[in-house]
């Protein structure tokens, strides 16, 4: 299946076939317009067409063709960055909300699973939280570091029970005979599914109560208010009662989410293992950035997924390398992998305070909400989007409102809030340096660089036949200067993650717009 979110091809992209949808031909008017047909905006259309709500989706791109065809597609309610973190910043009713919204989410997938019918190899099963040796996590040992030691299980496991998720439980080892994790905790009821073939079965069930789809139609102006208006990069318009922006980070917000989220790009390999040597669960690590591991079952033989290696986006130009970390990271703990059949990238927007925002949009009309933040929980974090904003829209009351509020101010993280901010900035330095290259001769077919010319700095592009392809660096969203990325083929944002592919089109947001050609 061919890609526009990059290069590389995951598992479930060479497993599925997505309903194809026309692009948007005509002016209409929806009770909701929602821009984005990955898991948010899909769960969020589904719900509300069974809501009895008109719906139509839009998309650039197919359905499930950002990020959402990019994951590993854990369905978990063990928050990656920890309930004791999640209790220090949003207290202890927070992280309670967060664990009973991630695990109805879990529930919703299953639930919808079942009563759509769709064959998506959707299964429960178990996740295990395990400590890596100190070395793995310092380079050397430190017996002092809480990190590299079985504390930070002991204060999860106290923090867990505390949210309700009272059956979480310590146990001495993780089930995957050919190496010892040591102590871990086990947290019952997790899943894994097919996310496109999810997706294909949610296109199915969306249509069939009136809704409508349409694909290869970008959004360029989204305006909410009285007369809330989606207007096509083809001249055509939406009108509607209410907007839904579920773009992965919004792409109708020029400065206020994205100062309180940055994106990183993780990577992910797919390795043969024979069928059944590895215990189907959910494994993580508690690394920083971590590794997360899941099987996936084949026809002939078994999938093991295995990701990490994460950095800011747009800041490393490595992934060839990560993979070739990954690959030794697997193989000394499965020696049963037979090959790596598969290597892939995608990105993740992590909230400065570990909880997604979703709901109304800060500074925009009442009827226009947003779903972004997913911390690497995208799946259950875009079921809940679906679901909490189905609430807002048909005016009924959530518990889970106040968390999620794209508006909220949460003091206790200030200090990531500027961190983060503190790197944004420092990538405007890029104006003052030389090129990647001195001069296009150097760039390679089917490479791409950065070359400066006079004042300004160029994205060159060498295509397969040797023709060049010349764009402004400068990211149409706030003005960095954009990166080239030999994995993906794509030029990155380092400030915000923002996304283009060889040409300079805009494939991921915030930037909604192409970069901009070179005069003459």
């Amino acid at each position: 299946m061919a890609s526009n979110s990059g290069q590389t091809i995951s598992i479930w992209m060479a497993t599925a076939d997505v309903p194809a949808h026309s692009p948007l031909a005509e002016n209409t008017h929806t009770d909701v317009c929602i821009v984005g047909a990955g898991i948010a905006g899909m769960t969020t259309a589904y719900l509300l067409a069974r809501e009895g709500k008109s719906v139509i989706v839009l998309d650039d791109g197919r359905i499930g063709g950002g990020m959402t065809e990019r994951t590993t597609a854990h369905l978990f309610n063990a928050i990656d960055d920890r309930y004791f973190e999640i209790e220090r910043m949003h207290g202890g009713k927070g992280a309670r909300l967060a664990a009973q919204s991630h695990t109805a989410a879990i529930d919703r997938i299953e639930a919808i699973v079942a009563e759509e019918g769709i064959d998506c190899d959707f299964e429960r099963l178990d996740g295990y939280l395990f400590v890596p040796p100190s070395h793995e996590l310092n380079g050397e040992s430190n017996g002092d570091s809480k990190a590299d030691s079985t504390d930070v299980l002991e204060r999860e496991l106290k923090a867990a029970h505390r949210a309700g998720l009272t059956d979480v439980e310590q146990i001495k080892r993780a089930p995957i005979d050919s190496f010892d994790t040591g102590m871990c905790l086990r947290f019952p009821r997790q899943a894994q599914f097919h996310p496109l073939k999810y997706l294909s079965g949610l296109s199915r069930g969306i249509e069939r109560q009136g809704g409508r789809i349409y694909t290869g139609t970008h959004a360029s102006i989204m305006e909410g208010g009285a007369k809330a208006r989606v207007e096509t990069s083809n001249g055509f318009l939406v009108t509607a009662d209410a907007i839904v922006i579920a773009t992965n980070t919004p792409i109708n917000d020029l400065i206020t989410i994205h100062t309180k989220q940055a994106p990183y790009t993780t990577y992910v390999i797919g390795a043969r293992i024979p069928r059944g040597s590895v215990t189907k669960a959910l494994y993580w690590d508690t690394l920083d950035s971590y590794h997360y591991v899941r099987v996936q079952a084949g026809d002939h033989y078994d999938m093991l997924l295995v990701g990490g290696e994460d950095h800011k986006s747009g800041q490393a130009d490595d992934g060839d390398q990560r993979h070739v970390n990954l690959e030794g990271w697997a193989r000394e703990r499965f020696p049963m992998i037979e090959g790596i059949e598969l290597r892939w990238s995608g990105q993740v927007m992590e909230p400065v305070d570990g909880i997604a925002f979703i709901g109304r949009n800060p500074g925009d009309p009442q009827n226009v909400y947003i779903a972004t933040g997913d911390s690497g929980m995208g799946m259950t974090h875009g079921t809940i989007a679906g679901i909490l904003i189905t609430d807002l829209i048909m005016k009924r009351e959530c518990p889970w409102t106040a968390l999620y509020d794209p508006a909220r101010k949460t003091l206790r993280a200030s200090l990531e809030y500027a961190k983060e901010n503190l790197n944004v900035a420092a990538q405007y330095e890029d104006y003052l340096t030389g090129g990647d290259v001195e001069s296009a001769e150097e760039i390679a077919q089917g490479e791409g660089a950065i070359i400066r010319r006079g004042m300004s700095k160029l994205a060159v592009y060498r295509d397969e036949q040797g023709t060049l392809h010349e764009r402004s660096a400068v990211c149409p969203h706030l003005g960095c200067i954009v990166s080239w990325n030999s994995l993906e083929k794509t030029w990155n944002c380092p400030c915000h993650g923002s996304s283009f592919d060889r040409y300079g089109r805009v494939i991921n947001g915030p930037a909604n717009s192409e970069l901009k050609g070179v005069k003459d």
